[in-house]
């Protein structure tokens, strides 16, 4: 299987990034688009769709968006948060009422002082002592989830392995029951799964399902928040509920937030980093054999490149503060930026040849988890940790899997997400016994 070729010279006339439909279209047309995006001087612009009528009285129409499609623009829009805030939403193109922002957005949707306590308080929760000991449980993880399929020949990659491996992880960071588990996975597909109908049924609201799936978890944080405030146990869950910097700690509504912001991210990033690396391999045998055949050495650049080729969180918007100019256009204080992290990923000033997958690339300076400033990705180290222990799993007990058919994409502008994918290899048992 080879990737379709990237036209830069894309018909930019029916490419509005604004319409849901666009999202549907195939990976490569929309690369194609970026693509001419960035050869062209400044900040697209795009009318925001009308609200529905459900909404129309809470969420007024916005005054649509501009792209940022250049790496050396999303770069400078996400270290200056002053100047391009994320306080009125970073997670939604629309103006959601404040307490939706913080339901939804929580910490991700805040700025200096707020966001600074916050990260501190969550900082101390995520401390080096734990996350390395979250690793030390990562490859038993990753052998429980090949165990399921190894003898079976074939599976649903996303289903049977990318999904498994980061939930299990986090909701044992989090110390959320086993028996929640699928609940979690239920709610957080729902929730970032952009209106995708095989999340939300036709006929079904979906901002009413966000909510729904939202309050869910805010019931599960609750009953388990309670529990670890009479027991209290080596988790996440414990930490943020005793954290205390200063006089500091998290309120009922940013525990609430950040346990969602946390179960949901936590187990996103990885899955789709997961699914588009299998895919990436299958498309470029040539470097999959590169990797397997030196894991050690290929390991460490090879990650990276799945993190910037597969790049799952598409966008971030930022909102102006004050009068400034970015890519020569002039602003003023309540545009709105959408970050686009996966054309930054791809811009061919920065990238060689970024369209193709080189797990020897080096640097590279991908914005996969942030372009910097206070908003770069806190639980990035353990991503990368989930992402080499399974690939390394894979490879030893696996070592011929490889995707059998095209990804079913998710239809969503703001995760780059894979539903399903199928994959086949050879069962464990048929394998030869190594020689020793």
């Amino acid at each position: 299987m080879q990737p379709p070729s990237i036209d830069a010279s894309a018909d930019l006339a029916g490419a509005d990034l604004a319409d849901p439909m666009f999202w549907a279209r195939p990976l490569e047309e929309r690369h194609a688009v970026f693509a001419a995006l960035r050869s062209q001087p400044g900040l697209p612009f795009y009318e925001e769709p009308e609200p529905s009528t459900n909404y129309a009285t809470v969420v007024p129409h916005g005054p649509g968006f501009r792209a940022v499609v250049r790496y050396a623009d999303v770069v400078t829009a996400s270290k200056d948060p002053a100047t391009y805030t994320s306080g009125q939403g970073a997670v939604t193109v629309i103006d959601l009422p404040p307490d939706m922002v913080e339901y939804f957005g929580g910490m991700i949707s805040t700025d200096r002082p707020r966001h600074t306590r916050l990260r501190r308080i969550v900082a101390a929760a995520f401390t080096e002592r734990r996350i390395a000991a979250a690793s030390s449980t990562i490859q038993h993880l990753a052998d429980r989830v090949v165990d399921a399929v190894a003898d079976r020949g074939e599976c649903d990659f996303v289903v049977d392995i990318a999904a498994p491996l980061p939930l299990a992880v986090i909701c044992d960071l989090m110390g959320v029951p086993t028996s929640a588990r699928g609940d979690v996975l239920r709610c957080s597909n729902v929730i970032l799964s952009g209106g995708d109908p095989e999340f939300v049924p036709e006929g079904t609201d979906p901002v009413l399902s966000y909510a729904a799936a939202g309050a869910e978890l805010t019931a599960l944080m609750e009953e388990l928040a309670a529990f670890r405030a009479e027991h209290p146990t080596d988790d996440l869950t414990t930490a943020l509920v005793t954290s205390n910097i200063d006089g500091e700690s998290l309120t009922h509504g940013e525990l609430a937030s950040f346990f969602i912001m946390l179960l949901i991210a936590g187990n996103e990033t990885t899955r789709n980093a997961l699914a588009h690396g299998l895919w990436a391999m299958t498309c470029y045998p040539d470097q999959r054999r590169r990797w397997q055949d030196d894991v050690d050495g290929v390991g460490p650049t090879a990650v990276e490149e799945v993190l910037r080729w597969s790049t799952p969180v598409t966008w971030m918007r930022r909102t102006v503060a004050t009068d400034t100019a970015l890519a020569g256009e002039e602003l003023h204080p309540g545009d709105k930026l959408l970050l686009f992290y996966g054309s930054a990923n791809r811009d061919e000033s920065v990238f060689s040849d970024p369209e193709s997958f080189d797990v020897l690339r080096s640097p590279n300076p991908h914005v996969s988890f942030g372009a910097g400033g206070p908003h770069t990705c806190l639980g990035a180290h353990l991503a990368h940790r989930e992402l080499d222990v399974m690939v390394r799993t894979l490879f030893r007990r696996l070592p011929d899997i490889e995707a059998s058919g095209d990804p079913d994409r998710l239809v969503s502008s703001f995760i780059n997400g894979i539903k399903h994918l199928p994959c086949t290899f050879t069962p464990e048992h048929r394998r030869p016994t190594p020689i020793i």
